[in-house]
């Protein structure tokens, strides 16, 4: 048994772990942080995607081990205080999450990508939806909840997100 200090959604924890899992296994199976999904195992489909110091990784490809120090920001650490955060209420509000598998991971994106580069631009915002599989909106309601989520994310800026 191993363990290593890491931060998880704003908590700083020692976790024990067997030795070559992914970061998805810890979250999941140890953690019971549910909301990042596993899809294809591959990198592929983007479904696990998490913030790990500040950079959208697909938590399926990472192992665990190689996390020592690391802060690590999953769906489950966006809200605070029962409320949503700015980038999930743009996907309620833009009618995007059908069946939400694939939605964490994107906007575990999205959250990475408007927290560097708040004014990113329309084609920056398709490359990150790029990295991700959806199989039942299709991808305009998803750009259409990216600008909204840009819109709110900004006008939330300088207030706690």
């Amino acid at each position: 048994m191993q363990s290593i200090t890491v931060t998880i959604n704003g908590e700083k924890k020692e976790i024990y772990f067997e030795g070559g899992e992914t970061l998805l296994d810890v979250l999941r199976d140890n953690l019971y942080l549910t909301g990042t999904k596993y899809g294809c195992g591959q990198g592929a489909c983007g479904a696990c995607t998490v913030v790990v110091n500040g950079e959208a990784v697909k938590s399926c490809m990472v192992l665990f081990r190689r996390l020592e120090g690391a802060e690590i920001l999953t769906i489950e650490g966006l809200s605070k205080n029962g409320e949503l955060h700015p980038i999930q209420k743009a996907f309620i509000d833009a009618d995007a999450v059908h069946c939400g598998f694939c939605t964490p991971g994107i906007i575990m994106e999205l959250y990475a990508l408007f927290t560097k580069n708040p004014d990113a631009s329309e084609e920056e915002i398709k490359k990150a939806l790029n990295k991700h599989l959806c199989r039942c909106t299709g991808y305009l309601p998803l750009i259409e909840a990216a600008k909204i989520a840009q819109k709110y994310y900004k006008e939330s800026i300088g207030k706690e997100v």
